[in-house]
C-alpha cells in the first residue's frame, strides 16, 4: 500500500470535514447571534468615522461612538422621512388623478366587452347547442374542473394570504429586540474596538494572522466597491430615467426618478416593477405616445444596466468582467434573482482567499512533506 497517498487522502478528508464542520456550526450559530453579528459590521463600518471624531474632536472613544451612532439614527430617520412625505405627495396626486383615469379605463373595458365578448359568446352559445350531448357534457365536465381547480388556489392563497398575517405582526416585536441588541451590541464592540484587536492579535496565530489580514483588507476593499458599484449603477439609472421623464414632459418626474432608482436594486426585476404597469396602462387609455416613449426609455435602461453592470463591478471589485458576469449568470440559474448578489460576493471571497494564499497552504498541508 502506498502510505504517502493515503496521508494525503487523509488529510485531504480532514479539510473537507474541518470546514464542512465549520460552516455547520457557523449556519446553526449565526440563528443565535445573528444581532452580534450584526452589530460587528456596523461597528466595522463606522470605525473609520468614530476614529475621526476620537482624535480630531479629542473626545471619549464612548462619546465618538455615541455621537456616530446619532448620525447615522438621525440620517436614516430623515431618509425615511423625505420618503414618507415624497409617498404622501403622490398618494395625493394619484388620489386627484386615479378616478379620473379609472373611469377612462372601465368605459374601455365596458366598450371591449360589448364589442368583443358578447359577440364571441354569442358565437361559442351557436356552436355549443349544436354539438351533440355528449361533447356538451364533456365541456361542462371540464369548465367545472376548471372552476374546482381556481377556486381552490383562490382559496388556498387566501388562506395562506391571513395565516401569514400572525407571522408578520409577531415580526415586528423580533425585530425590535434585534435592533435594541444590535445597536447595544454595536455600541460596546466600537468602544473596545482597540481591545478586542489585541486580543485577537494575541490569539490568533502569526500565520494566520497574516493571512486573515490579507483577505480582511480585500474583502474590506471588495464589499465598498460592490456598494459602491450598486450606488454608481442606480445613480445612472435614475440620471437616465429623469432625463427622459422631463424629455416625455410626465408630471413629478423627480419623485418617480427617485423611487425606480430605489426599486432598481431589486435584481432582476428592478426597473420593470415600475415601468411594465404604467406601460400597460398608457396602451389602455390610448395615450400610445407616452407608452412608446415609456417603451423606449426602458429599453434603454435594461441596455445600459446589462452593459454596465459587469463592468462596473469588475472595476470596483478587482474582478476581471468576464468572471463577473459568469457569477452573475451562474448564481441566477442555481438560487434565482439573490444569486446576482450572491454569485459575485462568492467571486470575490474564492479570489480573496486565492491571493491570500490559503489554497496554496492548504494544499501544502495535504500534501505533506513527502517528495
Amino acid at each position: 500500500m502506498n502510505y504517502k497517498y493515503l496521508h494525503r487522502t487523509l488529510r485531504f478528508l480532514l479539510v473537507v470535514a474541518i470546514v464542512v464542520l465549520a460552516a455547520i456550526s457557523f449556519y446553526y450559530l449565526s440563528k443565535v447571534t445573528y444581532p452580534f453579528l450584526i452589530a460587528l459590521v456596523i461597528a466595522f463600518l463606522i470605525n473609520p468615522l468614530v476614529n475621526v471624531l476620537q482624535k480630531k474632536g479629542r473626545m471619549p472613544r464612548g462619546l465618538a461612538v455615541f455621537l456616530t451612532l446619532i448620525i447615522i439614527f438621525a440620517f436614516a430617520v430623515g431618509l425615511v422621512t423625505l420618503l414618507i412625505a415624497e409617498i404622501v405627495s403622490g398618494a395625493n396626486y394619484l388620489a386627484r388623478v386615479v378616478p379620473e383615469h379609472l373611469d377612462t379605463l372601465i368605459k374601455y373595458i365596458e366598450e371591449y366587452i360589448t364589442a368583443q365578448i358578447i359577440p364571441l359568446y354569442n358565437q361559442l352559445a351557436g356552436m355549443f347547442n349544436r354539438l351533440d350531448v355528449g361533447q356538451k357534457d364533456t365541456i361542462i365536465d371540464n369548465i367545472q374542473n376548471v372552476g374546482t381547480t381556481i377556486g381552490s388556489t383562490v382559496g388556498s392563497f387566501i388562506q395562506n394570504l391571513f395565516g401569514n398575517i400572525p407571522v408578520i405582526l409577531s415580526w415586528f416585536p423580533n425585530a425590535a429586540t434585534v435592533l435594541i441588541f444590535s445597536l447595544l451590541a454595536t455600541f460596546f464592540i466600537s468602544k473596545d474596538w482597540d481591545r478586542l484587536s489585541a486580543i485577537g492579535s494575541r490569539v490568533v496565530p502569526e500565520k494566520a494572522k497574516t493571512s486573515g489580514r490579507t483577505v480582511f483588507v480585500d474583502l474590506k476593499k471588495a464589499l465598498f466597491g460592490f456598494l459602491k458599484a450598486q450606488l454608481t449603477l442606480i445613480s445612472i439609472t435614475t440620471v437616465i430615467i429623469l432625463i427622459g421623464l422631463l424629455i416625455l414632459r410626465v408630471d413629478y418626474a423627480i419623485t418617480i426618478a427617485l423611487i425606480t432608482g430605489i426599486v432598481d436594486i431589486i435584481p432582476y426585476l428592478g426597473t420593470g416593477l415600475i415601468f411594465v404597469p404604467w406601460i400597460i396602462y398608457q396602451v389602455i387609455v390610448g395615450n400610445m405616445a407616452l407608452a412608446i416613449g415609456l417603451g423606449i426609455l426602458y429599453i434603454l435602461v435594461l441596455v445600459q444596466r446589462q452593459i454596465m453592470e459587469p463592468k462596473i463591478l469588475s472595476s470596483n471589485i478587482g474582478i476581471d468582467p468576464l468572471a463577473t458576469l459568469i457569477s452573475l449568470f451562474v448564481g441566477f440559474k442555481l438560487i434565482g434573482f439573490l444569486g446576482l448578489i450572491v454569485g459575485p460576493v462568492t467571486l470575490v471571497i474564492i479570489s480573496t482567499l486565492y491571493r491570500a494564499n490559503i489554497f496554496h497552504d492548504l494544499w501544502a498541508f495535504i500534501k505533506g512533506n513527502e517528495s
